[in-house]
This record gives structure tokens, C-alpha cells and sequence, in this order.
């Protein structure tokens, strides 16, 4: 009983906080194809919930993977490292109805090279991190490879968030080998969202990343200030078990220790320091790739969120099948 309290506990901690109830997949097409109007916008925590509402076993599920995480969060991950690194094969399924909409084999070769950058801290602006922040920067130490590109023309003006991209049946594309490889999907999303993502414990089949094409990579369609790949980097983040940085919630929770409590999410380039409200006042940790800053204003992951995520694919974890 304790156990299950203590679950209980955990998924309340993760589900609290929501922005927006409002289903995405409901806008009409019209409002759904207006442009961002350069604020990001994130829809993977509005997406949990709303797969938790259709399938409440899933929140306990959620819980048991925390409680997993939290019990591995110091251990050393050795499983398949190739020269310490986990390799991680990507499938990128492109859904397009315009020509800019199927972007160009060189525009997603540049959002692969800018996860390898983010994930192995060989970003350039990796050393801007300020030195409040320095002892806890983060190499995590994640390659990923491209794997294959497949591509499908569409009559879909924009795809929303009901996941119907990764559904042949819906008109998108199923995931290939979704316990074995990352699949991304490439499509307009609508309603100024720029991406989500699935986080671990939900259905093999619509497991992934979603970006919108107007924000892939950093060349091509590659739309300012969201135009360095840095979309692509917080929505992996997700599939690997981050959260928001402010955890959802007016001083959330992001389950996360070396991360200042943030008041909510930030927006644009915030200048260093910017202080909390929050218990304490601290300085918040802006240049996270978990926050909402514009993407030349994000770029580092922290010590806790590098344990966080190698966690998952240690024996036991949800996305140990990547690690084999």
C-alpha cells in the first residue's frame, strides 16, 4: 500500500500543472496553420494528459518508470557505448503537401548534426554557459545516426496533435521499429506549435518526436528565432524523460535537482542573470534546452538531466531496447 501511495504520489507530482486542456486536433485548419509568432510552443505535456485521459493506466504506469528513474539515477550506464557513447538510429518520416513542406536531404542531415552537437556539448555556444552554471553542464554522450528518410505527399494542410502523423491509417506514416529506433516526424503541425514528443511509457505505436517542418535543422525552411535545431533538441529531451524546466506548474517540479525553480516558462533571450520568485529567489537556468527561450538562447543540459535520461535505457528502464 505504501508502495502504490508512494506512486500515486509521484504521478501527481508529474501530471500537475497543465497550461492548456484545450485539444489541439479540434482547431480548425485555418487557425491551425497560423505561424508562432516567434513565442515556442511545446505540446508534449498537453499530449500526455490527454493519453493519460483516454488511458488512466498509463499514469501509473508513469509513476513506475519515475520511481525506476529515480532509483538509477546514480548508477553507471555500460550498456551498448560505442567509445562511451550511446548510438541511437533516427528515422525521419516527412510528410509534406507544398514543396517547402518536403525539406531537403541537407536540411535534415543538419538537424542530425545538431543533436549530436547539443547531446555531446560540442555546441559553439556550449561555452557561454555562465559560471553559475558551469559545474553542472552536461556532455551526455548520445549520438545519433541517421537511419532512413521516407517521404509522403499529403492533402493535410496541418496534423495538429492527435498523433494522426503516425498513423498510414490517418493518411501519415508508421513508426519504423519504434522500440529500436527514434522515429521523427517532419510535418505542419498547426496552432503555433513546434513540436512534441512521447514520453517513455506510452505506445510503441505513435512513439516519437514531432517537429514542424518550419522549425527542423538550421538551414532550408529553417524559420528564426527558431532556426538553430534547438526545437529538435528539447522535444528528444522529452522522449528522454526531461521535463519542462519550470515542471508545468507556477514554481513547478521538473524532477531534476542542479535546476533553479523557474516562476514558468521563458521566452526570447533572456539577459544573466534573470532571478526566480520562486522559494529562495535563485537564478534561473534560462539557457536550458528544456526551457521556452528562442533557440540562439539555449544550450546546455545539466549533470542531473544527463542522469535522467541515460536511466531510461539502463536494464529494467522503458527504453532499454535502444541500449542492446
Amino acid at each position: 500500500m505504501k508502495k502504490i501511495i508512494l506512486m500515486l504520489g509521484i504521478a501527481s507530482a508529474i501530471l500537475a500543472g497543465c497550461e492548456s486542456d484545450e485539444k489541439i486536433e479540434n482547431i480548425s485548419e485555418e487557425d491551425q496553420i497560423s505561424d508562432v509568432n516567434a513565442r515556442r510552443g511545446c505540446a508534449s505535456d498537453d499530449v500526455l494528459k490527454e493519453q493519460i485521459a483516454n488511458n488512466p493506466e498509463l499514469a501509473m504506469r508513469i509513476a513506475q518508470i519515475e520511481t525506476f528513474t529515480q532509483a538509477k539515477l546514480n548508477d553507471n550506464f555500460e550498456s551498448r557505448m560505442v567509445n562511451g557513447v550511446l548510438e541511437i538510429p533516427v528515422v525521419i518520416n516527412v510528410l509534406y503537401k507544398t514543396t517547402a513542406e518536403n525539406i531537403s536531404q541537407a536540411q535534415i542531415q543538419s538537424q542530425i548534426d545538431i543533436l549530436n552537437k547539443d547531446f555531446n556539448a560540442t555546441n559553439s555556444d556550449y561555452g557561454n554557459v555562465p559560471a553559475a552554471f558551469s559545474g553542472v553542464k552536461a556532455n551526455v554522450g548520445i549520438r545519433f545516426v541517421l537511419d532512413q528518410v521516407i517521404r509522403k505527399s499529403t492533402t493535410k494542410k496541418s496534423w495538429g496533435t492527435s498523433d494522426a502523423m503516425k498513423k498510414t491509417s490517418q493518411g501519415g506514416l508508421n513508426p519504423i521499429s519504434p522500440t529500436t529506433k527514434l522515429n521523427l516526424w517532419v510535418c505542419t503541425i498547426g496552432n503555433g506549435i513546434l513540436g512534441y514528443a512521447q514520453f517513455p511509457g506510452g505506445a510503441s505505436a505513435t512513439d516519437g518526436v514531432v517537429i514542424d517542418s518550419k522549425y527542423l535543422g538550421s538551414t532550408g525552411t529553417a524559420t528564426y528565432p527558431f532556426n538553430l535545431g534547438r526545437t529538435a533538441t528539447h522535444e528528444v529531451g522529452h522522449w528522454m524523460n526531461l521535463r519542462h524546466i519550470w515542471g508545468d506548474a507556477t514554481c513547478g517540479n521538473d524532477l531534476v535537482a542542479d535546476t533553479p525553480s523557474h516562476n514558468t516558462a521563458n521566452y526570447g533571450a533572456p539577459a544573466f542573470p534573470h532571478y526566480s520568485t520562486c522559494s529562495g529567489s535563485p537564478v534561473e537556468m534560462t539557457m536550458n534546452y528544456m526551457d521556452y527561450v528562442d533557440d540562439r538562447a539555449m544550450y546546455m543540459f545539466s549533470t542531473d538531466q544527463k542522469s535522467r535520461m541515460l536511466a531510461i535505457f539502463q536494464s529494467g528502464g522503458p527504453r532499454y531496447s535502444f541500449a542492446q
